[in-house]
């Protein structure tokens, strides 16, 4: 089993102890460590202090304590003979976040959230439709993106019934359709833009009967091909994980999933169970484009969310202009903007001006 990690860059020398020390301590270490990394994930670890004693905190209050051999270099520690070691983890379950996640390793999506973290920024999200209003002008927007300040790139899937749009969404879809884009051409337009593009996370959000009728097996393998790197499938349920979510991230593939205001603290475990790369907020009831986000709504359940999880919270829907996008990021982990962009490309803008309109928003979020 690959271990999913996103560390900070003080925590990777005890990541080097472990993997250099001997095999009789790496083994009794590794299992120590294991409790909350194997099974659980560590989220910004830190490394205090170590000399005699090795005291590891991290947001959730996991301590590796007293290690009665250590030294120490710039390269980190060396060697650490017949460790001590004890995690609590009884303490803290809600700021756990289980980790049964066979194929996952780091992802472009987790090293852009602990870019932005390093930073002290919040994470701008762009979403566009695939194809809108065709495929050369859709891949033209989806290449400045970077350029414009988009941390990750939200690649719509046209579907002839998106249930949870708005008009603004549906019509794109439908002028995509019309064009001819298909999924193949979707997935053909995220390989031609990972050609220039090597860092720029790209989310393909959308609903489960395209990716159906092509197969799960084939999809996934053409989504990784592609350098795709997380997927929003927004009509299945947790209950049906075994039919994509699993499958996905077995093939190195986020999935993210999305919580709403509906979403309780009875449903909230079985929504982040298996969600990786970062957690979707819902901030209205109802489709996209429908209502303007409301910040005090959205503050305590993005806190809420994030006693449960240590994975990011970005928040979509309702968010419009560039202030919209500053005053949701300041309460979150970052914001997304679709239906404002969409409407632009709808209303015929060339593309340097939908991107310059991006550019606003990203920098609004990107000041919080």
């Amino acid at each position: 089993m690959r271990i999913f990690l996103t560390i900070s860059t003080l925590a990777r020398p005890l990541i080097r102890a472990i993997r250099t020390a001997p095999h009789e301590f790496r083994s009794m270490t590794y299992h120590a460590v294991a409790a909350a990394t194997e099974e659980f994930c560590v989220i910004g670890v830190r490394i205090v202090e170590w000399r005699e004693f090795l005291l590891v905190s991290c947001n959730f209050s996991v301590s590796l304590r007293r290690t009665e051999e250590a030294s120490s270099s710039g390269e980190g520690i060396r060697h650490i003979s017949r460790p001590n070691c004890r995690i609590d983890l009884a303490s803290v379950p809600l700021q756990i976040r289980r980790a049964e996640i066979k194929g996952l390793s780091m992802t472009r999506i987790d090293s852009k959230f602990a870019s932005l973290r390093e930073s002290e920024k919040k994470a701008f999200v762009a979403y566009v439709m695939a194809g809108d209003p065709d495929y050369e002008t859709s891949l033209e927007i989806v290449q400045g993106l970077p350029n414009a300040g988009v941390d990750i790139i939200e690649l719509g899937i046209p579907f002839t019934d998106p249930m949870a749009d708005g008009p603004t969404i549906q019509l794109a879809g439908q002028r995509a359709l019309e064009g001819g884009q298909t999924l193949q051409m979707t997935l053909d337009l995220a390989a031609e833009f990972r050609r220039n593009d090597d860092t720029t996370p790209i989310v393909m959000m959308g609903y489960y009967n395209p990716i159906y009728s092509h197969g799960v097996e084939r999809f996934l393998d053409d989504a990784v091909k592609a350098g795709v790197d997380g997927l929003i499938i927004v009509d299945l349920p947790p209950e049906e994980d075994d039919e994509l979510c699993i499958p996905a991230q077995n093939a190195g593939l986020n999935f993210i999933r999305l919580a709403t205001p509906t979403t309780d603290d009875r449903r909230l475990p079985a929504v982040l169970r298996n969600t990786s790369g970062f957690v979707y907020y819902v901030s209205i009831t109802g489709i996209t484009g429908a209502a303007e986000a409301v910040t005090g709504d959205v503050e305590p359940e993005v806190s809420r969310i994030k006693a449960m999880t240590d994975l990011p919270v970005v928040v979509g829907f309702g968010i419009k202009t560039p202030g919209a996008a500053r005053a949701i990021a300041s309460v979150s982990d970052g914001a997304v903007v679709g239906s404002a962009i969409v409407s632009k490309v709808g209303d015929g803008e060339s593309p340097t001006d939908v991107l310059a309109f991006v550019k606003s928003l990203a920098d609004g979020a990107h000041a919080a």
